[in-house]
């Protein structure tokens, strides 16, 4: 079923078969019909983290088991292989496949009624003691986990994340050449699962001590960073422990090996994403605190209802950390920042200026996706994001401005001046965008990671749905749309910007974005190409088949990785 369309309604294609309810799996590639003109150099591999089904009908008294909150819902991954012409007049081709990758957590809702374990807002019987929550909690927490498909992890695949072999055990030789050699799923747990880049079938489950011992705590960042010149990679371990401890470490891509950067004991919260520079990782611990120093978690079972109101009174912290270890000199935890309050989930760039003031010091300019407060949170529990709920257009009115994002730019001063890594400086306000055509899920040219960059891509509200339902350009300069891409009835994820490889290196949005589009009207799914300076279509690859047959439910984010180089973009 598909909510009729009128002119006055906000339409939203999510519900039943068009958004949510996406069972059915491609598991053998099938070739998706190509329309227009796909670039050549987008040829490789692009991974997509969908949605699997909303509903699990379970053998408990015939009921159902319904997923509440988009951050819990199933997990399903896409592969899309774009293959490059074999001749000068031939077209780009696209093969299409995907798998669930959590049977086996399918298999125990059906054989219990229960998703046990922390999620990020599954709301549980309240009926259930604490103790038999905590037992629940422990075993996830703690105990080994059974199978690789068992876990729900369906949030930012990454290819060729070193540190992890094949099957999820710890690598110690340096990366294999060639294309994609293994692919990790991540989310905001420490527990990530290796799937084959080619079937996508799940082949092993790790928690991040494998990479490094101290790393025990249960939160990390969906998105790790990575270093655009050498790929080592960057996170955050969160340790609940008396008070919260955020252990940043990195992963060499050379050899493998896992090393602390420092240990920082604030408040724990809830963090999805970071930044990077060419010389610091930035960990801003924005106002998403977690209540009873993450404590909470045990007994509510999932983060969104463990968060403490959002107290408008407490700044958000910025930690500053050399990107060296200290086996190569590296200073550790370098400068701390205070910065007026706000809610973020994604970040988009961040890097290195000379101080106007003092031409020795180094500044950090931090740009985001920001809001204003926590409210966002609610509007993504599924009664909120369908067209026909009653709860939905409230949420989506252009008025409530606490569940839009809007672009935020901050300079971190004086990095490499005297003083105590741990006395606070100010951060200062650079810039603060209109809550209108604002980009989120963002993505820039990968070339200008940790540089002075002008462009950002992302979704964005045009309050034509109850969702997300454009994408837009942003120029981050004028602080201004600079494109817009709407269809009514169209719902796209992620864009992922793909470099024109014969552009001057100064031609910043030189190349195309690539995205997953759900048409809601005619229930299939494509996968669009624009031109990245007026994101005005050049082709597109659909999905055939029969209707509820052809479609990929609307999910978070993705990789592109080129052909014949590991060269990932997006992740």
């Amino acid at each position: 079923m598909v909510t009729s369309i009128t002119k006055t309604d906000h339409y939203m294609n999510w519900p039943n078969a068009c958004g949510f309810d996406v069972t059915y799996q491609e598991l053998e590639p099938k070739e998706l019909e190509v329309s227009g003109h796909i670039p050549a150099y987008c040829a490789g591999v692009l991974y997509r983290n969908g949605l699997g089904p909303l509903e699990v009908q379970t053998r408990q008294q015939h009921k159902t088991f319904k997923t509440n909150h988009w951050f819990d819902c199933l997990a399903q991954i896409h592969r899309f292989q774009i293959l490059a012409p074999t001749k000068n007049d031939s077209p780009v081709r696209v093969w299409h496949n995907s798998r669930r990758t959590c049977d086996g957590l399918l298999k125990q809702i059906s054989e219990t009624g229960d998703m046990s374990g922390i999620t990020f807002a599954a709301k549980y019987e309240p009926c259930k003691t604490f103790f038999k929550k905590l037992q629940s909690v422990f075993y996830s927490m703690h105990t080994p986990i059974e199978t690789p498909d068992s876990v729900n992890i369906c949030v930012t695949p990454s290819p060729n994340m070193p540190g992890f072999s094949t099957n999820a055990f710890k690598k110690t030789g340096a990366q294999d050449s060639g294309n994609v050699q293994t692919l990790i799923n991540k989310t905001d747990a420490t527990v990530v699962q290796a799937l084959d880049p080619v079937t996508l079938e799940p082949l092993g489950i790790a928690r991040q001590t494998v990479l490094h011992p101290d790393l025990k705590g249960a939160l990390s960042g969906a998105h790790a960073k990575v270093c655009p010149k050498t790929g080592d990679w960057y996170n955050f371990n969160l340790d609940f422990e008396r008070t919260g401890t955020y252990r940043v470490f990195t992963v060499s891509a050379t050899t493998e090996k896992t090393e602390i950067l420092a240990t920082i004991a604030t408040t724990p919260a809830y963090l999805h994403s970071s930044l990077l520079t060419d010389n610091y990782f930035v960990l801003c611990v924005w106002n998403s605190h977690i209540s009873a120093g993450g404590v909470s978690i045990l007994w509510k079972q999932n983060i969104c209802e463990a968060l403490s109101t959002f107290d408008s009174t407490k700044t958000a912290k910025w930690y500053v950390i050399d990107r060296k270890p200290a086996s190569q000199g590296g200073k550790g935890l370098v400068s701390t920042f205070d910065s007026d309050p706000f809610f973020c989930f994604h970040t988009i760039n961040a890097y290195e200026v000379t101080s106007e003031d003092d031409p020795k010091s180094i500044d950090i300019v931090a740009d985001l996706c920001a809001y204003d407060n926590i409210d966002v949170l609610q509007r993504f529990y599924i009664d909120n994001l369908r067209s026909d709920s009653a709860t939905a257009k409230a949420y989506s009115h252009p008025d409530n401005a606490n569940s839009k994002a809007y672009f935020r730019s901050f300079k971190l001063p004086g990095i490499n001046t005297a003083f105590s890594p741990t006395e606070a400086k100010k951060a200062i306000n650079v810039a603060r965008g209109d809550k209108g055509l604002a980009p989120e899920l963002p993505s820039i040219n990968h070339a200008f990671r940790g540089r002075n960059y002008r462009y950002v891509y992302g979704v964005t509200d045009t309050g034509k749905s109850t969702f997300f339902d454009g994408l837009v350009k942003y120029d981050t300069r004028t602080n201004t749309p600079a494109a817009v891409w709407s269809v009514h009835g169209h719902s796209a994820g992620e864009p992922i910007f793909i470099a024109d490889p014969d552009a001057k290196a100064e031609e910043e949005d030189a190349g195309v974005v690539i995205t997953a589009v759900l048409d809601g009207v005619n229930e299939r799914s494509y996968l669009l190409v624009l031109d990245a300076k007026d994101l005005k279509e050049v082709g597109r690859a659909t999905m055939t088949g029969e209707r509820g047959k052809c479609h990929i439910g609307f999910g978070f984010h993705g990789a592109h990785v080129r052909d014949q180089k590991a060269v990932i973009e997006g992740c």
